[in-house]
C-alpha cells in the first residue's frame, strides 16, 4: 500500500427525505433494503443522531461543521439556501490535504458562481439544479429518467434513472482515483418528491400501501439500496473497502406522504420532515471503516447512543483523515472519532446540548419550530418538554413537573441563538461582472421576498405562471454597463414569454411519473406581458417593450461596483406584473 492510499478514502452517501424509518434495520414491516441492513450490521450506528429538519440547512452544517443558521442557510429557497462564500467546507479541507474530491447528485447550496460545488472544494461534480430534479433551477424537462445534469457546470445528457446515474458516476470517479485518497459524496435526490420511479419498484409495494405515492417512495428507497450494494461490490473489487470510511445518512426526517400520514411506519416517532418533534430530525448515521477499527465484517457493528448530529460530520472526517482544521474554523460540532473507535463517552458527551430548528422564513425568528436536546430530554418550541426515556412518542408534555430542566434547556437554546444570530442580517449576494463568471443567471428559486405569496421554485410553477415578486441580492464586481436578459422560460426551453403550451413540450416517461405530477412536464398558461422593467435599489430603472412571440427582453443599466438589490419584472397593459423567473446578467462595458 502506498503512502497516499494509507490515508482512508471517504464515501459519504446522503439520501433526501428518507429519514430513519424506511429501512429494514429500523423495523419497517415490509420494505426491502438488504444491502443497507447489512451495512447497518457491520457499522457503528449512532442511534441519537440529528439533522436540520430540511434539505439545504442540513447540508450547510454537514459540509461546514457549523450550525446552518450561522452559515446563512435556513431555508431551501428565497436566497437562503446559498452557503456564504467565506465558509470553509470539508471538500476544501480534504482537497487542500491532497484528496481528490467529487460530488454526485444533490448540492442545494447555490447554482451560480461562487456558490456551486465546484467553487466549494469539489474537483468533479455531476449535479442537478436547486433542491431536486424538476425544480425551477434544474434543466428544463428533467423527469428523473435520461436527464441532463451539470458536469462541472456543463449541461450533459445521461442515460438512466437519476439515482443510478449518480451512483454510477460516483463509482467511475472512485475507479479513476483508486490509487490516491478521495472524498466521494453521493447525494441522491431520491426519495424526495416528485416520487418518480420505474414501475417495477413501485409494484413491489403497491398492494401493501394505501396510496401509489407511498409505494413509489418505498420503491425509490429499494433502488437506493440496490445501488449501495453495487457500490460496496465495486469497493471490494478495487480492494478499497477496508480502508474506506463509508457513511450512510439522510438529510432530515422522513417526508410525510399525502394520504399515508397515519399509516406510514415512523419508528414510533412523532412528526415528519420539517417538524421540531423527533421524527423531523432524527436520522440514520452508519459509519464503517474496518482498517481504522470502526465496524467490521459480518455482525461486527455496535450502537452508540450519544446525542450527536450533522455538525459533527466535518470535524469527524478531518480527524479520521488526519487533516488539520483551520484555527478559525469555529466548528460547532465535535469529532466523533473517539466514540467510533470504542471509547466510553465521558461526562462532556452526556451533558451535551444540541439544538435544531425549522425557519423557512425570510428572517429567522427566535424559538420558531425549535428543539433543544440533552440526553433523552426534548424542549420543543420553548414550552413543551418531553422525556423520550418513558415517552418516545412525545405524547406527554412534562414541562410543569420539571421546571429546572426547562430552564436549563432554554439557557442552552439562548446560547445557541446568540451564536447563530451573529451575522444573520448579512446579505448573501450573487456576484455579477466577475471575471470568473462572465454571465450569471438569477432565478426565481433564489428570489428574496417576504415569502408570504410563495416562491416559484419548481417547473410546474413556471408553467402555470405563478405570481411571485421580490428582489435578488447582487454585488457588481466593477463599475460598468450591465445587460439584463429577462425570461419567463429557461433558454433551453425556447418558448416565447407570452406563449401557452398545449400538451407535452418535453419527452417524459409517463409510466414512471407519480400520478398528479404530469403538470411538471406538460402544458402551460399563456400570459400577455408587454413590458419588461429592471429596477436597481428602488432608484434607477430601465424599461423595454416586449414584442409578441419574443423569448426574452434585454435591458441595460449602469451599475457602480458594490452591493445592489435588483428587481426584474414583466407587466401587462392592465397593470398585472410578476418577477421574471430567469434573468441572465453580464457586464458589457
Amino acid at each position: 500500500m502506498s503512502d497516499k492510499t494509507a490515508r482512508p478514502n471517504v464515501v459519504l452517501i446522503i439520501t433526501d427525505d428518507q429519514g430513519a424509518p424506511p429501512l429494514g434495520s429500523s423495523g419497517h414491516p415490509f420494505l426491502q433494503t438488504p444491502h443497507l441492513d447489512q451495512l447497518h450490521r457491520e457499522s457503528v450506528r449512532f442511534t441519537d443522531f440529528h439533522s436540520g429538519t430540511t434539505c439545504a440547512p442540513t447540508r450547510a452544517g454537514l459540509f461546514t461543521g457549523r450550525y446552518c443558521n450561522s452559515t446563512g442557510v435556513w431555508h431551501t429557497i428565497g436566497g437562503r439556501s446559498l452557503l456564504r462564500r467565506d465558509e470553509w467546507t470539508v471538500a476544501d479541507a480534504l482537497r487542500g490535504a491532497g484528496y481528490a474530491t467529487g460530488l454526485f447528485g444533490k448540492w442545494h447550496l447555490g447554482d451560480e458562481y461562487p456558490y456551486r460545488p465546484q467553487d466549494r472544494g469539489f474537483d468533479e461534480v455531476v449535479c442537478h439544479g436547486g433542491g431536486g430534479v424538476s425544480q425551477q433551477t434544474d434543466w428544463w424537462g428533467n423527469d428523473y429518467f435520461d436527464d441532463t445534469y451539470l458536469w462541472n457546470g456543463e449541461p450533459t445528457k445521461y442515460e438512466g434513472y437519476c439515482t443510478d446515474v449518480f451512483f454510477r458516476e460516483g463509482l467511475r470517479f472512485i475507479e479513476r482515483h483508486s490509487d490516491e485518497p478521495f472524498l466521494c459524496v453521493i447525494a441522491t435526490n431520491a426519495p424526495h418528491g416528485p416520487w418518480n420511479v420505474e414501475p417495477r419498484y413501485r409494484d413491489l409495494y403497491r398492494d401493501k400501501t394505501h396510496t401509489e405515492t407511498y409505494a413509489r417512495f418505498l420503491g425509490m428507497c429499494t433502488n437506493i439500496d440496490e445501488n449501495v450494494g453495487a457500490l460496496r461490490s465495486e469497493l471490494q473489487r478495487l480492494e478499497l473497502e477496508d480502508n474506506t470510511v463509508l457513511i450512510f445518512m439522510s438529510d432530515n426526517g422522513q417526508t410525510a406522504i399525502p394520504g399515508e400520514d397515519e399509516s406510514m411506519f415512523n419508528c414510533g416517532m412523532r412528526g415528519f420532515k420539517g417538524s421540531p418533534y423527533e421524527g423531523g430530525h432524527r436520522i440514520p448515521f452508519f459509519v464503517r471503516w474496518p482498517a481504522g477499527g470502526v465496524g467490521a465484517h459480518d455482525d461486527g457493528g455496535r450502537d452508540v447512543d450519544v446525542l450527536s448530529g450533522y455538525v459533527d460530520v466535518m470535524p469527524t472526517l478531518l480527524d479520521l483523515c488526519g487533516v488539520e482544521g483551520k484555527p478559525d474554523s469555529g466548528f460547532d460540532g465535535r469529532s466523533l472519532s473517539p466514540l467510533l473507535r470504542g471509547e466510553t463517552p465521558d461526562e462532556s458527551w452526556r451533558a451535551r446540548s444540541f439544538v435544531t430548528d425549522t425557519q423557512r422564513v425570510a428572517v429567522p425568528l427566535k424559538w420558531r419550530r425549535s428543539c433543544s436536546m440533552r440526553g433523552r430530554w426534548r424542549l420543543v418550541n420553548r414550552d413543551e418538554l418531553y422525556n423520550l426515556a418513558d415517552d418516545p412518542g412525545q405524547e406527554r408534555n412534562v414541562a410543569l413537573e420539571n421546571p429546572v430542566i426547562v430552564e436549563e434547556l432554554r439557557s442552552a437554546y439562548e446560547s445557541w441563538w446568540e451564536r447563530c444570530v451573529d451575522g444573520i442580517d448579512e446579505t448573501v449576494p450573487v456576484p455579477i461582472g466577475d471575471a470568473a463568471a462572465e454571465e450569471i443567471v438569477l432565478r426565481s428559486h433564489d428570489l428574496r421576498s417576504d415569502l408570504e405569496q410563495g416562491a416559484v421554485w419548481n417547473q410546474k410553477d413556471v408553467r402555470q405562471a405563478k405570481f411571485t415578486v421580490g428582489w435578488w441580492e447582487i454585488e457588481a464586481a466593477a463599475d460598468g454597463e450591465y445587460e439584463f436578459e429577462l425570461r419567463r422560460w429557461p433558454r433551453e426551453a425556447g418558448h416565447a414569454i407570452d406563449g401557452g403550451i398545449v400538451g407535452a413540450d418535453v419527452e417524459y416517461y409517463r409510466e414512471g411519473i407519480d400520478p398528479g405530477y404530469e403538470a411538471y412536464y406538460s402544458g402551460s398558461v399563456a400570459v400577455a406581458y408587454r413590458q419588461a422593467t429592471v429596477v436597481v435599489d428602488n432608484d434607477s430603472r430601465a424599461e423595454a417593450d416586449i414584442e409578441a412571440g419574443a423569448d426574452a427582453a434585454s435591458l441595460t443599466l449602469p451599475l457602480s461596483a458594490g452591493p445592489h438589490q435588483i428587481r426584474a419584472l414583466f407587466s401587462n397593459p392592465e397593470g398585472d406584473y410578476c418577477s421574471a423567473y430567469y434573468v441572465h446578467v453580464r457586464r458589457i462595458g
